[in-house]
């Protein structure tokens, strides 16, 4: 960390990267920290520093109005490009060498680099994709 630290930062920081995989509102952060002592208004104080320093990520969904947090300091979270299940929400690593198949395919492709910690694949995830295979028999 980067910034001015506190022990509200140091445990903000310690939350967001014991849950790295995960996209949670200000909201739901500040719930599961309330016990200890830390508000809302200092969990967007700190996520707002937090990005700056490109250590949390900012996300919005198409058709929903709230606002996301990924921690995404972590050096694996870098090298991967994100994979999102739209029916539960679950974000996980792609495979490094998927990740580097695709990453070289679009440079060559299209002459275009992408930002791995910043690329998000957005689909269903084969959890959701059976259950709504068993959902239609």
């Amino acid at each position: 960390m980067k910034g001015y630290s506190t022990k509200q930062r140091k445990t903000l920081a310690d939350y967001l990267t014991s849950h790295r995989d995960e996209e949670l509102t200000a909201t739901e952060i500040a719930g599961a920290l309330k016990s200890e002592g830390i508000s809302l208004s200092a969990v967007y104080r700190n996520l707002a520093s937090l990005e700056e320093e490109g250590l949390v990520q900012r996300i919005t969904r198409a058709g929903d109005r709230k606002i996301f947090f990924r921690f995404s300091g972590a050096d694996e979270c870098r090298e991967h490009i994100h994979l999102r299940c739209r029916k539960c929400g679950k974000t996980f690593h792609m495979d490094m060498g998927t990740t580097d198949l695709l990453d070289e395919t679009v440079s060559e492709n299209c002459g275009f680099k992408m930002d791995r910690a910043e690329t998000v694949i957005n689909g269903v995830c084969g959890d959701c994709g059976k259950a709504e295979q068993e959902s239609k028999k």
